[in-house]
């Protein structure tokens, strides 16, 4: 946003990182910054009140424990409820357990809703002395290609205030301003519409015992927790359909149908909302001196919970690249941030549009057509009968140890 004329701002402020954004990948990239002595300055347009009840994902996948682990972190931040690792299977009303267990050793996975993550992040990060400003509107980036960028944003009484940094960090999701300042042309889109909806649905009734997929011919449905009395539902549908077409009664009978369960217990809907199934990646995940992180770079479908596990794995990459190059004068990880992202994206989006496809289409015949329900069929079967194949969606749930 352009000054107006006759106003006039502080003397720029200086630090090493500004953080645009302060959901997960944003606050994870603070904190992991403040655990390595590096100072950064964290802007958010939102109240705290507002980032903190953020309803989105619930898992955190068992390399992203391991990855606060090994900074001092998961016990800090990671809240929500025990996850024994167990994932349901419902077809066509039949259960088949499947386990993440992938044989390696160290902690496991923890639901954890990012409500609480983020709640989390933000105590521990303040409790250290971070620098966190809510409330930033009007923010803006310049000079990425030189040696110190510039943000500009306006503060919550109106008065003009700018940075200088060595480093942005771009968090600030699918719609931030972060992807918007890289000029034209300088990024590469991969887009893909899945050509599903979703409806998803919030209501005070109890969670299953595990995290529950189902398959049937009426459709895609799922059940997670939330918290000891908060379930998270999902319900396949026509990707243009509307709330308002998903009254209680329909919304009750559909999962009691499509999870064969007739006695589901029902509570009070908190929240429902209607989305298009879709999957985007920007390449390359820097421009100069920004470095994109999380949804600023890249959606996945939720199918496999992975959209949040990968901003924090590019949080985690950022801030050891930032390190190295602060403290010991190495850019090396910097230059490579972009290469070594994505190929834990491309993996994980691989992985996410597979499951997605194969839960889908395995269900309604007429929707997917017999041919392919027969393949997403096959694929079922083989996971469920094959340890070698169970294995492999194991690894990947988990987290695929890709080789830096």
């Amino acid at each position: 946003m352009a000054e107006k004329t006759g106003e006039l701002t502080d003397s720029p402020e200086s630090t090493t990182v500004v953080v645009i954004g302060a959901g997960p990948a944003g606050l994870t990239v603070a904190n992991l910054l403040r655990r390595s002595g590096i100072d950064c300055v964290v802007l958010e347009r939102r109240s705290r009140e507002y980032v903190a009840q953020r309803q989105r994902a619930g898992i955190v996948e068992t390399r992203a424990v391991r990855m606060f682990d090994s900074w001092g972190l998961a016990d800090r931040v990671l809240g929500g409820i025990p996850y024994d690792g167990i994932l349901e299977l419902r077809v066509d009303g039949e259960s088949h357990l499947v386990s993440d267990n992938d044989g390696s050793e160290g902690p496991r996975a923890r639901l954890c809703p990012q409500q609480v993550l983020v709640q989390k992040l933000t105590a521990v990060y303040l409790a250290d002395g971070g620098d966190l400003r809510f409330e930033a509107a009007d923010v803006s980036l310049h000079d990425l290609t030189g040696d110190r960028p510039t943000v500009r944003y306006r503060t919550a009484d109106g008065a003009l205030r700018t940075v200088s940094c060595a480093f942005v960090a771009g968090c600030d999701g699918d719609h931030g301003i972060s992807r918007t300042a890289v000029p034209d042309g300088a990024l590469t889109a991969y887009a893909q519409d899945h050509g599903i909806g979703w409806l998803t649905v919030l209501a005070d009734a109890p969670p299953p015992a595990h995290p529950l997929l189902a398959v049937s011919p009426h459709g895609f449905a799922a059940h997670f927790p939330r918290g000891p009395q908060a379930s998270r539902y999902y319900l396949q549908c026509p990707p243009d359909d509307h709330p308002d077409a998903w009254p209680d009664a329909r919304i009750w009978d559909a999962l009691r149908t499509r999870l064969a369960d007739p006695a589901l217990p029902v509570g009070p809907i908190t929240d429902r909302e209607t989305f298009r199934l879709r999957s985007l990646v920007h390449d390359p995940m820097q421009y100069g001196r920004l470095h994109l992180v999380g949804d600023a770079a890249h959606i996945v479908s939720p199918m496999g919970g992975k959209g949040m596990n990968l901003a924090l794995h590019d949080a985690d990459v950022f801030a050891r690249a930032v390190r190295d190059a602060v403290r010991d004068d190495d850019d090396t990880a910097l230059r490579s941030y972009s290469q070594r992202c994505l190929r834990r994206v491309w993996n994980d989006q691989e992985f996410s549009h597979w499951l997605t496809r194969t839960l889908h289409d395995a269900g309604d015949a007429a929707e997917s057509g017999p041919f392919h329900r027969n393949l997403a069929r096959a694929r079922l079967d083989r996971l469920l009968t094959s340890p070698a194949a169970a294995h492999a969606f194991a690894e990947l749930m988990t987290g695929l140890d890709l080789t830096e």
